[in-house]
């Protein structure tokens, strides 16, 4: 491939329209960074869906070509931890925010935003998990850096068919845990019982409404993608001692809620961003993704599309009608 006549998507501002387009790039338009990786596979995730729509909070300035995941092969480094042809993945920091993702066929980053690819795991696995399977990674190590493991009671899932929520289902079966998923798609409770669900729970059952400072306590532990009255929800019914983590906020950003559930049972709150995670710890989940976190069921929770076939693909989720993880095929 020519590495100054590439595709990408771009997205660009016309009188506060956001257009996007698979155009023609070279590498010349990339600006700075030490580091030139030929993309073979990103994903696609809810962030990226936010990007392409005009979200100054995710990309200030356009034209701008989104994608905060990356899997692909050094083509130039200056830094000499990497060589040439060396499999890598980049994920987080400013990837795809404002600096150019990967929805296109290259990108140039800084070597501090690399990891190298584990052995046990291909260039397209790393990107069935992405972000969305980090995230969820990084959400099981955060529970179990606070006491969780197995065996223990239930481990409530909230939005579980979306990518975080599939991913950590998955997870926490691998890992050996009882995951129980809630949805409000009625018609994916199979797909979540496939991955690993003891049990699927319908959203409304864990929204409460009735303005109670406390719940019965039914879990050991939660990853909550959601955010809003859910995870309120959620930390009102944790059990003495457990742990929330939170990194999404579909429902709300908001969150309502008294301190007894602190205080009374010991619950603890945990915040999860995966952007600026040290490089030190995304290596340690690395490493457990590909080996004793791999999951069996990745085919179940993976679309491939290729980069022509990427702007569907965000319609739907924007519309919420995507399941799992969208895998961008750049070679496609």
């Amino acid at each position: 491939m020519d590495i100054n006549n590439y595709k990408a998507m771009v997205v660009t501002e016309d009188n506060g329209k956001f257009i996007r387009k698979i155009t023609d790039r070279s590498t010349s338009s990339l600006g700075k960074g030490p580091t030139l990786v030929h993309v073979k596979y990103s994903s696609l995730n809810y962030k990226d869906a936010l990007s392409v729509t005009g979200n100054k909070g995710v990309t200030r300035r356009y034209p701008h070509t989104p994608g905060i995941d990356a899997a692909g092969i050094i083509v130039d480094s200056a830094d000499s931890a990497f060589n040439k042809g060396d499999q890598v993945i980049v994920s987080g920091y400013d990837l795809g925010m404002n600096t150019s993702g990967g929805f296109s066929q290259y990108i140039k980053v800084p070597s501090e935003w690399i990891i190298k690819l584990p052995e046990n795991l291909t260039l397209k696995e790393s990107m069935i998990y992405g972000t969305a399977g980090f995230t969820a990674a990084q959400s099981l190590y955060k529970l179990e850096s606070e006491g969780l493991k197995p065996p223990c009671d239930d481990i409530l899932v909230t939005g579980a068919t979306g990518g975080v929520g599939s991913m950590a289902v998955a997870l926490l079966a691998k890992a050996g845990y009882r995951p129980v998923a809630s949805t409000g798609k009625r018609e994916k409770h199979n797909y979540l019982r496939q991955l690993g669900a003891v049990e699927v729970l319908d959203r409304h059952q864990i929204d409460d409404t009735s303005e109670r400072a406390i719940l019965k306590q039914t879990w050991a532990g939660v990853i909550d993608t959601v955010g809003g009255n859910t995870l309120a929800t959620a930390i009102k019914s944790a059990k003495y001692g457990a742990s929330v983590t939170t990194c999404g906020m579909v429902q709300s950003p908001a969150l309502n809620t008294t301190i007894f559930p602190f205080i009374l049972r010991g619950v603890n709150l945990l915040g999860i961003d995966s952007a600026m995670c040290p490089k030190e710890i995304r290596n340690i989940l690395w490493q457990k993704i590909a080996n004793e976190w791999k999951i069996p069921t990745l085919d179940l929770i993976c679309i491939e599309c290729s980069l022509e076939e990427l702007d569907e693909k965000i319609d739907l989720m924007l519309a919420g009608k995507i399941t799992g993880r969208v895998v961008v095929n750049l070679d496609k």
